[in-house]
């Protein structure tokens, strides 16, 4: 892991519905997986999920974050559930106040401050 150590390796998705779908795989492998939002001083919102790389050689054990930017925050900051489901029509992602039955329920956990091991200011 030369050169890795104490590093943590970002990595942006191209969709929020990619970072949704990250955190219901976890879930469904019975990991607890949630995700995390706060907004930098830029204004956006940035939605990201901790996770380590493991089992591919030398990397094992490199913390993660899988991340994406709402640019304009125009996502909902007063719900605190993403809801995952699937069903003959496609993908389904939206956001909740609460658990939904029968949905893929992934809370989502607001940071006052962000340590800057995960985002330094600019």
């Amino acid at each position: 892991m030369e050169g890795f150590e104490g590093r943590l390796v970002k990595i942006r998705v191209k969709e929020f519905s990619d970072l949704a779908r990250l955190a219901a795989s976890g879930i469904m492998m019975g990991q607890p997986t949630y995700i995390i939002r706060f907004t930098p001083q830029s204004g956006s919102c940035v939605y990201g999920v901790m996770a380590v790389f493991k089992d591919f050689y030398r990397y094992y054990g490199i913390p993660l974050m899988y991340y994406w930017v709402d640019e304009e925050c125009k996502l909902p900051l007063d719900r605190n559930y993403v809801i995952v489901r699937s069903d003959e029509f496609g993908e389904h992602v939206e956001f909740n106040k609460g658990f939904k039955p029968g949905t893929i329920n992934i809370p989502v956990i607001n940071l006052k401050e962000v340590p800057e091991f995960i985002w330094k200011p600019s």
